[in-house]
């Protein structure tokens, strides 16, 4: 824009000193300064508004050319769903019912077991429980401790 070197400044620098004075010069330049720093910003903003809208452009662009390549997607899978019931509709049209056997067994259904844990719990092997700490038997109190008191060692001599 503007082709400043050092000897230009100097030159606009004293010019300025003798046409406003030493003492309002402080003053001119620091809002020459501030003038300065706010057309700066305001460039810059006008900048990043006119990226921002280029970028837009773009992804409105890149927006249309996926939505056409899903609708011709899903077109092409419509036109070989479609050509896949015909096709399906002419294989199983010379098949009747009674000829027809199933695949695969139906799955089973749902039963609510009721009490039948009784049954399962008690069908358990009984090494299991203990390995698992399931109490077969209930203990009292007394009991209990006596059962997990370390045993005590007598000495013979």
């Amino acid at each position: 824009m503007f082709d400043l070197d050092f000897s230009k400044i100097a030159v606009v620098s004293a010019v300025a000193l003798v046409v406003i004075g030493p003492e309002r010069l402080p003053s001119v330049a620091r809002t020459m300064g501030t003038m300065i720093g706010k057309a700066k910003r305001y460039v810059a903003d006008v900048k990043a508004e006119v990226n921002r809208t280029m970028e837009l452009d773009e992804l409105k662009k890149m927006k249309e050319t996926m939505e056409t390549a899903a609708r011709d997607v899903e077109h092409s899978v419509h036109t070989a769903a479609s050509d896949f019931e015909k096709d399906w509709s002419e294989t199983t049209a010379g098949l009747s019912s009674d000829h027809y056997e199933p695949l695969a067994p139906p799955p089973p259904t749902y039963e609510n077991p009721g009490k039948k844990w009784r049954l399962k719990r008690g069908a358990m092997p009984h090494w299991y429980k203990a390995r698992q700490g399931v109490r077969t038997k209930a203990l009292s109190g007394a009991a209990r401790v006596a059962r997990f008191r370390p045993v005590k060692r007598s000495e013979h001599v």
